[in-house]
């Protein structure tokens, strides 16, 4: 199977085509460990990207290690991660019918009416009203999830619901040469209006600030490869946790905060590169 990067020529396409762009762009993934001990992924022309969940797992705090490693020696911690990447995958799966369904939905109605119209920012958007309307269906037709991720899904499909605005891309991969990444973003949405690079995320316990940290930096590493790979400059960015019930826990950036989560992921970036080049001496 072939490998597609996409590239684009910044000035030369317009922000959607290149958005839809990173939509079918895939890498190949190599887990044989022959050049790194961990799962990486290579373009056409050999160059080499590691995810950004790794390179943050790396270059977290050593207490945050320490922790993971305890906790991993736990009892029965297997089988509770096991479960736990379970209902995470149920509920993002939730979420992504519905978007991907809205937008779809939206989309067919706003090219039969003709009432798209291009913001500030040079994306298309259909009435707001639409995308609302769209998603509702979206949620009627939605396939049931399993009870032990039905009170995650049910948490992200109201948040939806209540303050998703328009729908411009669901999982779409980004990349970076430069500083060597990889990763893939749940969702670019409008927000009460206003461009959001979106991540969701589940827990049974409310996050905590460590956590939260990382969270942030992840969406600096989408933001930097999205602006750099389509020219698109987001309002803001949220993370977005579900819970068994009740509402999301709500991590928001505005462009400043994001900005600098960007600055601390590549700082990472660079640690990472230090201590894969040790690993090689050794």
């Amino acid at each position: 199977m072939g490998t597609y990067i996409y590239e684009p020529l910044m000035g030369s396409l317009q922000k959607h085509g290149a958005l839809a762009g990173l939509r079918r762009w895939t890498l190949e993934r190599d887990d044989s460990g022959t050049i790194y001990p961990h799962r990486i992924y290579k373009d056409g022309k050999d160059n080499i990207y590691h995810s950004v969940t790794h390179i943050l797992k790396e270059t977290a705090p050593q207490e945050q290690k320490d922790a993971l490693e305890r906790w991993i020696e736990k009892k029965g911690s297997a089988d509770e991660r096991d479960m736990a990447c379970e209902r995470g995958r149920l509920a993002h799966a939730h979420a992504e019918y519905l978007l991907k369904t809205g937008a779809k939905l939206a989309r067919h109605n706003a090219n039969k009416r003709g009432i798209w119209r291009e913001g500030k920012d040079e994306l298309e958007r259909c009435p707001t009203k639409v995308t609302q309307w769209a998603l509702s269906k979206a949620a009627e037709t939605a396939p049931r999830v399993s009870w032990s991720a039905s009170g995650y899904a049910r948490g992200l499909r109201s948040f939806i619901l209540e303050r998703v605005t328009a729908i411009h891309s669901i999982e779409f991969s980004i990349y970076d040469k430069d500083y060597g990444f990889a990763g893939t973003a749940d969702a670019l949405i409008d927000i009460d209006g206003k461009l959001t690079l979106c991540d969701w995320k589940t827990s049974k316990e409310v996050r905590s600030d460590e956590l939260l940290l990382n969270y942030c930096h992840q969406l600096g590493a989408y933001n930097y490869a999205l602006r750099k790979l389509t020219g698109i400059e987001c309002s803001q960015a949220l993370i977005c946790i579900a819970r068994r019930s009740g509402k999301p826990q709500l991590k928001l950036m505005d462009s400043l905060a994001l900005r600098s989560s960007e600055i601390c992921f590549m700082e990472r970036c660079m640690k990472f590169q230090e201590q894969i080049k040790e690993l090689a001496v050794v």
